[in-house]
């Protein structure tokens, strides 16, 4: 008779462990699939809504800028080109949001948008909140002064004391901060309003990429490049940013990267996109 008992409680505690290892099992396929869920592919996500959405600063021709087509205001550059070229790869839609140069990693992290294009380099700093796809494009920064005033600029030095505009945010920023006193800083939301400002005495020299202070001079007079001081980007040029572990969507970012320059495409839209700067 107590055999039988034994025999019984034994029943009941092997029926239960069962049981509760199928509910653990099942809370933890559950757990796994919200985990994957709230992790979704990144690559997947843009391919389900059927729109690729890029943040960018439209004031920086030749990357990106407005420019009125049709009658109708659009937002053209070498930047958008690749991005098209991405979403083309990709068989979705391009969408292009504009904002402030200082808020665009601040969107990508809050999912407003998918990826940032705007001429952005990749620094230490923008790494720890960004995954960055391979540098597309290299260039030097350059500045802009008041014609006659840049005969005499050669190094950092003959610039001290001078009141250097920078875009908010920017590398530029960065490397003018290395180099120049705080007061001696101007820092504004848009390259235009900084060439406003060189033009009308607000600041003594702008400092911006080389190609983009090539179409600025040649969109307004009294200005001029400081053509013998040549800076060179310390951290490697322009590059895409993502929200962080982004793996699948950053190798098919690089594989167009790759594509493009392969074919030399993205010279040429450099080439093509200055023509249509006013």
């Amino acid at each position: 008779m107590k055999v039988g008992i034994v025999k019984k409680l034994v029943a009941i505690v092997a029926a239960s462990a069962i049981a509760i290892g199928m509910v653990g099992c099942g809370n933890s396929t559950k757990g796994n699939k919200e985990n994957t869920s709230s992790n979704a592919s990144a690559l997947q996500a843009i391919k389900s809504k059927g729109k690729l959405v890029i943040g960018t600063s439209a004031d920086y021709p030749p990357y990106e800028f407005h420019k009125e087509i049709d009658g109708k205001d659009k937002i053209v550059g070498f930047d958008i080109d690749i991005a098209q070229e991405i979403a083309n790869d990709l068989g979705v839609e391009l969408e292009v949001k504009d904002m402030a140069f200082d808020g665009l990693l601040v969107a990508l992290q809050s999912d407003k948008i998918d990826m940032v294009f705007a001429g952005m380099t990749p620094t230490d700093e923008r790494k720890q909140n960004a995954d960055f796809s391979d540098i597309y494009y290299n260039a030097t920064h350059r500045f802009v002064l008041r014609s006659g005033d840049e005969a005499g600029i050669t190094k950092m030095e003959d610039l001290k004391g001078k009141k250097i505009g920078v875009q908010k945010g920017s590398i530029q920023e960065g490397i003018a901060k290395d180099n120049f006193d705080a007061a001696n800083i101007k820092s504004l939301d848009k390259v235009t309003d900084l060439i406003l400002d060189l033009k009308n005495n607000k600041v003594d020299a702008v400092l911006a990429e080389q190609p983009v202070a090539k179409i600025n001079v040649e969109k307004n007079e009294g200005i001029a490049i400081a053509d013998k001081l040549e800076i060179t980007d310390p951290n490697g040029g322009s590059a895409v940013a993502m929200k962080k572990g982004s793996a699948d969507l950053l190798e098919q970012v690089n594989k167009t990267i790759k594509r493009l320059k392969d074919e030399d495409k993205i010279n040429q839209f450099v080439v093509d996109i200055n023509k249509l700067v006013d």
